[in-house]
C-alpha cells in the first residue's frame, strides 16, 4: 500500500486515516487483530524479536498489537505527539503515567482540584510508597512556584478540574516546572483533544481516559498516554506491560471507530453546551453557571488562550443545595443521570454523592463541590429539547 505523506492533513482528515496498517486483503475498516500472541518462522527470529522488535513486529498483546497500534498511531498524531500507549482504562492511564516517573523519596506538586481516584492515586498509593505529594490550588500560578522545589520530579494537573472546571494555565505551571527539571503530567480530558493542545503549551505528557470523548459512545473502557517516544518507550512501556494495564484489541478497533467522528461529535456538543450555559445564567434558582468560556468563569482568559471553544461540560449549582439538585436530576426525562461523560447522551451527575463522595465535607467545601452542585456533559440530541428539558426540571424544583 501507498505511503500517504500526513503532514498537511487537518483533524478531521487525521482522525479518518492515520494510523491505519492493512492487512495483506486490503480491507476498508481497520482490521480487529483479536490476538494475544504471534508466532516466528524460526527460533533465530523469535529471539530477534524479543530483542529489537521491529515497528510492525509484535511479540504478545500485554507488549502491543496491530489494532492497539493503530489507535496509539492516530491518538499521537491527532496530539502532535511522538507516540502513545493505550490503556485498559482512563486511571490506568494515570497511575501508569505517574508510577512509570516516580520513586521512593521523590516529590510531586498537584493540583488540588483532581477526580477522586486521581487523588486516591496520589494520597493513597504513591504516598504509601514514599512519595511526597503537596497540593496547590491549581488557579494560582504563585502557589505553583512556590511549592515547585528543586527536587521536585513531576507536576500532576486535570487542565480543567473535575467537576467545578477550574481552568489552569499549562504554560505558566510548565515553565515552573521546567526550571527544576520536572516532567508535567497533564489529564486532559475535559479539554478534549479537539479543542486543548497541551503539548504544544508545554506538557510533557498527555493522559486521556478514551472512554470519554474519544469512544464517546458508553461502550467501552480505555485510557492512552502520549508523549516522546523516548519516555513512551523507555519509561512508560516497561512498566505497563510488566504490570498489565494494556487496552484489548476489540476496545482499541471501537475506540479507532469513535475517533472517525469525534471532531463532529465534539463541535456538536460544545455548540450545544455554549448555548445552553448561555441561557441559563442568571437564571435565579440557579446559584452559579460554570462554563468556561462564559465571561463570568473565574478563569474566562485563561480559558480563551487554552482552547478554541469551552468544551462539553457545564456545572449548575442549585440555590436549595441537595434536595433541589435530587428534585432536578429525577426531573430530567431526555437527560440521563449517570457518571460518566463525554457521551452521545447528555449524561448528569452529582458528584458530592457520587465521583466525589469519598472526600470529607470539608474537602468538597475546599474544592467548591457544593451539595447543589450538578455536572452536567452535553450529547448530541437536539439543543432546543435539551434546553427544554433543563428549564422543566427547574420549573419541578
Amino acid at each position: 500500500m501507498r505511503k500517504a505523506d500526513t503532514k498537511g492533513w487537518n483533524t478531521r482528515t487525521r482522525l479518518v486515516h492515520e494510523g491505519v496498517r492493512r492487512s495483506q486483503y486490503g480491507e476498508v475498516s481497520e482490521a480487529i487483530f483479536l490476538t494475544q500472541g504471534f508466532v516466528y518462522d524460526t527460533a533465530e527470529q523469535a529471539q530477534q524479536r524479543f530483542e529489537t522488535p521491529g515497528d510492525d513486529e509484535f511479540i504478545y498483546a500485554r507488549y502491543g498489537n496491530p489494532t492497539v497500534r493503530m489507535f496509539e498511531d492516530r491518538i499521537a498524531a491527532l496530539e502532535g505527539a511522538e507516540d502513545g500507549f493505550a490503556t485498559a482504562s482512563g486511571m490506568a492511564a494515570v497511575n501508569g503515567a505517574l508510577m512509570s516517573l516516580l520513586k521512593a523519596g521523590d516529590h510531586v506538586v498537584s493540583a488540588r482540584a483532581l477526580f477522586g481516584s486521581c487523588l486516591y492515586i496520589l494520597e493513597n498509593v504513591l504516598a504509601r510508597f514514599g512519595v511526597e505529594i503537596t497540593f496547590v490550588d491549581g488557579t494560582d500560578n504563585d502557589a505553583w512556584v512556590a511549592a515547585i522545589r528543586p527536587d521536585t520530579r513531576v507536576v500532576f494537573l486535570e487542565s480543567i478540574s473535575n467537576p467545578t472546571l477550574e481552568v489552569i494555565d499549562i504554560k505558566a505551571v510548565s515553565d515552573a516546572a521546567h526550571a527544576v527539571g520536572a516532567t508535567v503530567v497533564v489529564d486532559n480530558v475535559f479539554a478534549t483533544p479537539i479543542w486543548s493542545r497541551a503539548l504544544e503549551m508545554g506538557a510533557d505528557v498527555v493522559v486521556y481516559s478514551t472512554t470519554k470523548h474519544i469512544d464517546g459512545q458508553g461502550r467501552c473502557l480505555g485510557g492512552v498516554v502520549v508523549g516522546t517516544r523516548d519516555y513512551i518507550r523507555k519509561t512508560l512501556e516497561p512498566y505497563l506491560k510488566h504490570t498489565g494495564g494494556a487496552m484489548s484489541p476489540f476496545n482499541a478497533w471501537v475506540m479507532l471507530k469513535g475517533m472517525e467522528t469525534l471532531d463532529l461529535r465534539v463541535r456538536a456538543m460544545t455548540t450545544a453546551a455554549t448555548a445552553i450555559a448561555t441561557a441559563l445564567e442568571g437564571d435565579a434558582r440557579l446559584s452559579r453557571v460554570i462554563f468556561p468560556h462564559l465571561a463570568s468563569h473565574p478563569q474566562h482568559e485563561v480559558a480563551k488562550r487554552m482552547m478554541d471553544k469551552g468544551g462539553t461540560v457545564l456545572s449548575l449549582d442549585l440555590a436549595g443545595g441537595q434536595g433541589a439538585a435530587f428534585r432536578f436530576l429525577n426531573a430530567l426525562q431526555i437527560v440521563t443521570i449517570s457518571n460518566n461523560l463525554g457521551d452521545a447522551k447528555s449524561i448528569i451527575t452529582h458528584p458530592a454523592t457520587t465521583t466525589h463522595q469519598r472526600l470529607s465535607e470539608e474537602q468538597r467545601a475546599e474544592l467548591g463541590i457544593t451539595p447543589g452542585l450538578v455536572r452536567l456533559s452535553i450529547g448530541i440530541e437536539d439543543q432546543d429539547d435539551l434546553l427544554a428539558d433543563i428549564r422543566q426540571a427547574l420549573d419541578a424544583v
